[in-house]
């Protein structure tokens, strides 16, 4: 795992392709090395309805969750927030020239006692050599 999800108000389409973003945060977890390829998943939700600080409508923001189980310890998770965050400033480097943008990465750990989970990607991805 990670699951990561990418939030973001609509207004940043004008300037930033949501299936590239999608596309750069998931080579950068990839890139991380800290999490095994059929664990990943990166996801974005538009949001119409926001107000951002004065509520200026060319505001804009994208806040990135990295929800991850147990057990990497402070310095990887601080590296993985700091790399996807450089990821998704690059990304919207032109739009944080232009408007007010806000940008973020958390990650949470995911409390094991609570989850459950179903999944055979590692096992098709071994067998397709990936």
């Amino acid at each position: 795992m990670p699951h990561v999800i990418v939030e973001y108000s609509a207004n940043l389409e004008e300037d930033v392709s949501p299936r590239e973003l999608i596309d750069r945060i998931h080579a950068t977890i990839l890139a991380t090395g800290v999490y095994p390829i059929g664990g990943v998943r990166v996801r974005a939700e538009r949001r119409d309805l926001y107000a951002i600080a004065d509520r200026d409508p060319t505001h804009a923001f994208c806040a990135i969750l990295i929800r991850m189980g147990t057990g990497r310890d402070e310095a990887t998770r601080r590296r993985v927030s700091q790399d996807v965050l450089a990821t998704l400033a690059d990304v919207t480097a032109d739009s944080f020239k232009k408007r007010g943008l806000s940008l973020s990465v958390e990650i949470q750990e995911i409390d094991e006692a609570g989850a459950s989970r179903k999944n055979n990607l590692h096992e098709k991805l071994k067998k397709a050599g990936g």
